[in-house]
């Protein structure tokens, strides 16, 4: 959790349909509330976050014309993207660990502010398996490497493991802030400077939310973290406000990924303004990204 791989999986699919392919985003929607049948005709199905789970559906926002399918078995969703929208290219959104799927790529996400934990397993640790299941990689993307330019060490770690398999440096950019209840509107990056807020996210990687925070100089007065892909309440929220109330904060800043799970909530206040930091993907050499990607395809 938390290494960047939505963020990963939208700048792929955009790349690779500017390209021409017809790419469709594969995921398991992880802790949706309503489990309903996989959309048989989701061009026509509106896209709900009780339904597809944040991750997808935040996905879905972002790339309305990219097809994005929530099933726990990815072979039947895969056979469906093909036989529905006719694409030639499926993208996995969290595949390492999906053993019944030959796939023509498999790249692996390390986030370079805390690549390996403390190299134990669940629940000692972060990993989902031992390091040497590295080898299995035909990829590896470093990703925040803005928040922590030191990689070298990390960069030889893999390469022990991996040695000739690519290692391509990314971060995670500010694009702008928007509110919550104007999200077609992307203010500045800057918009927020030396403004007193109150942060509240519920992600893999709270540390690195805060520390963009700070580069942009933004004054965090208030900090609530909540565990991944936290369901919120309305409770939660005026919890949220009484104490950003108490310390004359009217400011509240979130993620796009937590924004998904309250939406819902319909949350209407003129007392505070709530905005949402978007970020996008940006590589230190994305053209060796991108003739990797293009090598999969026939010339």
């Amino acid at each position: 959790g938390g290494t960047g791989k939505t963020s990963l999986v939208e700048f792929i699919a955009r790349y690779l349909k500017m390209q021409g392919h017809k790419v469709a985003i594969l995921s398991r929607g992880y802790k949706r509330k309503t489990f309903v049948p996989n959309f048989k005709n989701p061009e026509t199905t509106p896209p709900s976050y009780e339904a597809m789970g944040d991750e997808p559906y935040m996905l879905k926002m972002r790339l309305e014309d990219i097809p994005v399918l929530v099933d726990k078995d990815r072979i039947r969703s895969a056979f469906r993207a093909i036989e529905v929208f006719r694409v030639d290219t499926v993208i996995l959104d969290d595949g390492f660990q999906q053993w019944r799927m030959e796939k023509d790529l498999e790249i692996v996400a390390i986030d370079a502010t805390r690549p390996f934990g403390n190299r134990r397993l669940i629940p000692r640790g972060i990993l989902r398996e031992p390091l040497s299941a590295l080898r299995r990689a035909g990829l590896f993307v470093l990703t925040k490497t803005n928040l922590n330019k030191d990689t070298v060490g990390i960069i030889d770690l893999l390469h022990e493991f991996s040695p000739g398999i690519d290692v391509l440096e990314s971060s995670h950019e500010p694009v702008g802030f928007f509110d919550i209840n104007q999200p077609q509107e992307l203010l500045s990056p800057d918009f927020l400077k030396s403004r007193d807020v109150c942060l509240f996210s519920g992600i893999g990687d709270p540390d690195s939310f805060e520390g963009l925070m700070e580069d942009l100089e933004v004054k965090v007065g208030l900090s609530f973290r909540f565990s991944d892909h936290y369901v919120y309440t309305k409770q939660d929220l005026e919890n949220i406000f009484r104490m950003s109330r108490q310390n004359k904060i009217d400011t509240l800043v979130t993620t796009e990924k937590d924004f998904a799970r309250f939406a819902f909530l319909k949350t209407q206040t003129d007392e505070f303004r709530i905005y949402c930091l978007r970020i996008q993907l940006s590589f230190k050499d994305e053209q060796r990204f991108f003739h990797r990607l293009l090598r999969l395809y026939p010339a």
